[in-house]
C-alpha cells in the first residue's frame, strides 16, 4: 500500500483552498454531458436544500477535458427550487469544477473529488453520474442519510432495471462478488454511491490511480474494498435509472476488459478475505421498493450469437490451455443449436468463470489476451439468457438471475480447490 502525498494538480491545491471546510461533498464525474448535467446539478442542489438545509455542502464536477461547455453549464446553472423548500440553505451550497488529470476514465475523476472530500474534512460524500435523466433530490438523501445520520461508511445502489440491461453486471460482477465475499450487494458497478470521509481518505492510500481502474474499474474497485475491507456496508433503493443504455451485443471491448481486469486484480489481492466465506447474507437496505418503469433495452441476439460462433472457430486453441476437454466439447454442441434453441446452461458458465480466474491467477495469457478470449462466451452466455427470459416479466428474469448467484456459490468450492 502506497499513500498518495503529491498533489494532482496546481488546479485542486487551488480549490482546496477555496473550500475551507464541508460537511458534505456531492461529486459528479462528467466528460461531455452538457446535455443532460444541468438536470444532475439541479437535483443534487434540491436535494441539498430540502434533506440537509443546515449542513454545509459543495458540489464537485470532475470534468475529464469536455469540448461542448460542461464545466461552464455546471457554473451557470440556477437552482430554482428554493420556493418549495420548507427551509433555506444555512450555508449556500458551493460548485465548483475542476479538470481531473491522469489517465482519462472515471477512476481519474473520483480521484479529484476524494481529494477535495478528504481536503475540506467532509463526513458524508457521494457521486452520481452526469448523464442521469431519472435523478430525483430523494436520490441525494438516499445516498447520503445512511452515512451522515446512520454511520454506514459505505452506500451502493439498487435500482430497478430492465431485463436485458446490465448484462455483465448480472452475469459476472454481481454473481460472483456476492459468492466470494458473502454480501448480496446487488450492483457493485452501479455508478452511484454514498461513502464517508474516512473512506475517501483511505481510497486515496491505494496504489492504483496509473491502471485500468482509472478507466472504467472504479466502480467495482470502490464497491470491493469496502467489503474487503470489513466496512460498514449497505445499500439504497433508487428507483430506476434511465441514462443511455447499451445493446448487450454492441462493441463493449474495452469496458469488459477492463471491469473484468479489475474484479479479476482484486480477487487475488484479497484471497485471504474471500477464501472462507462459504454462503451470502443481505445487506441493510434503505428506501421504499415501489413499481417503477423502466425503459426498454433492445438487444441483437442474432449478432450476439454470430460473436461466440466467431469464438468457436478461432479461440479453441487458446482455450484448450486453461479449460477442460469436457467444457471445450460442451461449447461446440452448444454452436450447433439453431437460434431459436440456443441455450448456453448456467452450470458450465459458472464454471467457466471460475476456470477463468484460475487462468488470470496462474497467468496463463497476458491479461489482456485471456479476458479479451471470453468476450466471445460472455455474448453467447448473454444470448441465451435473453432467449430464456424473452417471455418473463423483469421480475421473473430477477428470479432467474438469483438462480445463477446460487449456482456461483454452490460452485466456489471449485473454485477454491484449483487455487
Amino acid at each position: 500500500m502506497r499513500v498518495t502525498s503529491e498533489p494532482l494538480s496546481e488546479n485542486i491545491e487551488q480549490r482546496k483552498a477555496e473550500i475551507s471546510s464541508a460537511d458534505i461533498v456531492v461529486g459528479i464525474a462528467s466528460f461531455n454531458n452538457a446535455r443532460t448535467i444541468s438536470h444532475v446539478v439541479n437535483a443534487v442542489d434540491a436535494g441539498l436544500g430540502k434533506y440537509f438545509p443546515n449542513e454545509k455542502a459543495v458540489i464537485i464536477n470532475s470534468d475529464g477535458g469536455s469540448t461542448d461547455k460542461t464545466p461552464d453549464v455546471v457554473l451557470n446553472t440556477k437552482a430554482d427550487h428554493k420556493a418549495i423548500f420548507l427551509s433555506h440553505h444555512l450555508y449556500p451550497v458551493n460548485r465548483v469544477t475542476t479538470p481531473y488529470h491522469g489517465i482519462p476514465g472515471k477512476g481519474s475523476a473520483f480521484r479529484a473529488i476524494f481529494e477535495l472530500a478528504v481536503s475540506a474534512g467532509a463526513k458524508a460524500c457521494c457521486v452520481v453520474d452526469a448523464d442521469l435523466r431519472s435523478i430525483t433530490p430523494e436520490w441525494i438523501e438516499l445516498l447520503l442519510t445512511p452515512v451522515y445520520k446512520e454511520g454506514f461508511d459505505f452506500v451502493a445502489p439498487l435500482y430497478s432495471r430492465h431485463k436485458y440491461d446490465g448484462t455483465i453486471t448480472n452475469s459476472i460482477i454481481y454473481p460472483a462478488t456476492r459468492a466470494l465475499y458473502g454480501k448480496r450487494i446487488r450492483q457493485p458497478i452501479g455508478g452511484e454511491f454514498g461513502f464517508s470521509g474516512n473512506m475517501a481518505k483511505f481510497y486515496l492510500t491505494q496504489d492504483v490511480w496509473d491502471s485500468d481502474i482509472a478507466r472504467f474499474g472504479i466502480d467495482i474497485w470502490m464497491t470491493t474494498e469496502a467489503i474487503a475491507g470489513k466496512y460498514n456496508i449497505c445499500q439504497s433503493y433508487l428507483g430506476a435509472k434511465i441514462h443511455d443504455p447499451k445493446d448487450p451485443g454492441s462493441d463493449l471491448r474495452d469496458m469488459f476488459v477492463q471491469v473484468i481486469g479489475s474484479l479479476f486484480s482484486l480477487t487475488e489481492k484479497h484471497y485471504r478475505e474471500w477464501k472462507g466465506i462459504t454462503h451470502s447474507s443481505d445487506v441493510p437496505t434503505f428506501g421504499f421498493k415501489y413499481s417503477v418503469g423502466v425503459v426498454p433495452v433492445k438487444v441483437n441476439i442474432e449478432r450476439m450469437i454470430k460473436h461466440y460462433l466467431v469464438g468457436i472457430e478461432n479461440l479453441q486453441d487458446v482455450w484448450a490451455g486453461f479449460l477442460d476437454r469436457e467444457i471445450i466439447s460442451s461449447l461446440k454442441k452448444i454452436s450447433a443449436q439453431p437460434q431459436a434453441d440456443f441455450r448456453f446452461p448456467k452450470e458450465i458458465w459458472i464454471r467457466i468463470i471460475y476456470d477463468y480466474f484460475h487462468a488470470f491467477h496462474n497467468k496463463k495469457l497476458s491479461p489482456d489476451h485471456l479476458i479479451k478470449s471470453l468476450i466471445p462466451l460472455y455474448y453467447g452466455r448473454t444470448a441465451s439468457f435473453c432467449l430464456e427470459v424473452a417471455e418473463k416479466t423483469d421480475d421473473e428474469a430477477e428470479e432467474e438471475i438469483e438462480k445463477v448467484c446460487v449456482e456461483y456459490e454452490e460452485q466456489k468450492n471449485y473454485l477454491l480447490s484449483h487455487w
